[in-house]
């Protein structure tokens, strides 16, 4: 086609995969980072270089992409979808991978279960990964026995170096004038067979992805950043594939919950929420999509006694709602019979009180958390990062409320780096954070 671009002509003629992209000749200085890099507008990026592969599912098609990942050079790119709103799990439905030399891989992880093998062979050539928000990805990689030993985050990187958008549509227009379709980032990756359209979606997600990385490379090596990066690239390894930390009372996350009023209603909300959570793990489905949350307080704002009041309720019309009618009501019925010992009470805070109530409890604090904060803002600006990259906002409110009984940049220092701030976030902060945390 005459009218196709000039770095997808230069791709179609040489191997599948023979080296990653090269940014097009008309890429961004460092300084103009942000811009779009090609005249007359970025180019949609429509179909993969090599084509759509079929997805991998069986042990002899996966020692085939472990021979061509270890036949490749340079970066790994990887991605993983997820059924989130769709299922109960977290798992991984599909896992991308794209790497010089070997092509990109799409693999079907519901066949196969381990990909130890696969991991093996990263690990044996020494590859560095590269995803875009790994925090997500990386928790579902390693129940398939994927871990990296070397990272690069592209959505990280592009916060440390200032970006105002830094999702992988935004960034790839933005660093290499190619438009990205995310169409497809809500379906429900656990449906088979995959449509081709998803699988196109999927292969295009790694397509350009250490094209990314190294672009971002540059500009933080031109900001001086690429210290904070790798530091915040090695504490992912350590900490980014373990599960999230379970909430001692996760039904108190139910949306509209501040309307339940009184322990005798918050004990009906807690009831529908663990009935609800042991069908929708039983079904491996969404809990929102077994029982809304706005049904769950309609029930226990009302406390319907019997079938036909719970079904008027709104939330409870759906069929498959209907036909759980019984495991509703009996759900309102144990909260109902709870002695008042049993009732919900308010969890013991971990830490600091909510910040609008630091004014009326502890004037002294609330006045350091405001210092402390002015510091945050006006360094993160000068340094053109978010202010919670700088440091965590948890930290800074602990930091405020209870600092150390001396106060000193060594114990300001100390005490960051017990709460897990990295090194290069301590030397920019605190100093001015213990100059804030002293009484005027």
């Amino acid at each position: 086609m005459t009218d196709e671009p000039p770095l997808r002509r230069r791709a179609a003629q040489r191997r599948a995969g023979d080296e990653p992209h090269s940014l097009p000749a008309s890429a961004p200085e460092p300084e103009t980072v942000g811009h779009d890099p090609t005249p007359g507008g970025p180019v949609p990026l429509l179909a993969p270089r090599d084509g759509t592969p079929d997805p991998v599912e069986t042990p002899g098609e996966l020692a085939d992409v472990v021979a061509r990942i270890t036949a490749g050079t340079g970066p790994v790119a990887i991605d993983a979808e997820r059924a989130s709103g769709y299922r109960y799990s977290q798992r991984a439905y599909l896992v991308q991978l794209r790497r010089a030399g070997s092509g990109t891989a799409l693999i079907d992880p519901l066949p196969l279960a381990d990909l130890s093998s696969l991991d093996q062979a990263i690990a044996d050539a020494d590859a560095e990964w590269v995803l875009h928000a790994a925090s997500q990805d990386l928790p579902c990689l390693a129940e398939l026995g994927l871990r990296p030993r070397r990272l690069f985050d592209t959505e990280l990187a592009a916060r440390l170096a200032g970006f105002e958008r830094v999702g992988l549509a935004a960034l790839t227009e933005q660093l290499l004038g190619f438009t990205l379709e995310k169409h497809h980032s809500a379906a429900d990756w656990s449906s088979r067979p995959l449509p081709e359209s998803w699988l196109t979606y999927a292969a295009l997600d790694v397509e350009m992805l250490t094209d990314l990385r190294d672009a971002l490379a540059v500009e933080l090596a031109r900001q001086g950043k690429e210290g904070w990066a790798a530091e915040e690239f090695a504490a992912l390894i350590r900490w980014g594939a373990q599960p999230p930390r379970l909430r001692p009372d996760p039904w108190r996350r139910t949306s509209g919950i501040h309307r339940v009023r009184g322990a005798r209603a918050q004990a009906r909300v807690r009831a529908m929420w663990y009935a609800r959570d042991a069908i929708a793990a039983r079904r491996d489905s969404a809990p929102g999509r077994v029982l809304p949350d706005a049904a769950i307080i309609a029930a226990a704002e009302l406390d319907p006694k019997d079938e036909h009041t719970l079904l008027t309720l709104p939330g409870f019309g759906g069929r498959s709602v209907r036909r759980l009618a019984r495991t509703w009501l009996e759900a309102l019925n144990e909260a109902r019979r709870l002695p008042d010992s049993a009732l919900p009470v308010s969890p013991p805070i971990d830490g600091p009180p909510p910040p609008h109530r630091w004014a009326e409890r502890d004037p002294v604090a609330a006045a350091r958390l405001a210092r402390c904060r002015e510091v945050v803002t006006r360094l993160a600006a000068e340094h053109t990062l978010p202010p919670e990259n700088l440091i965590t906002p948890d930290s800074v409110r602990r930091l405020a409320w209870l600092p150390p009984l001396e106060i000193t940049p060594e114990s300001v220092a100390e005490t960051l780096g017990g709460y897990g701030a990295r090194n290069w976030q301590i030397n920019l902060i605190a100093e001015e954070l213990t100059v804030a945390l002293r009484e005027p």
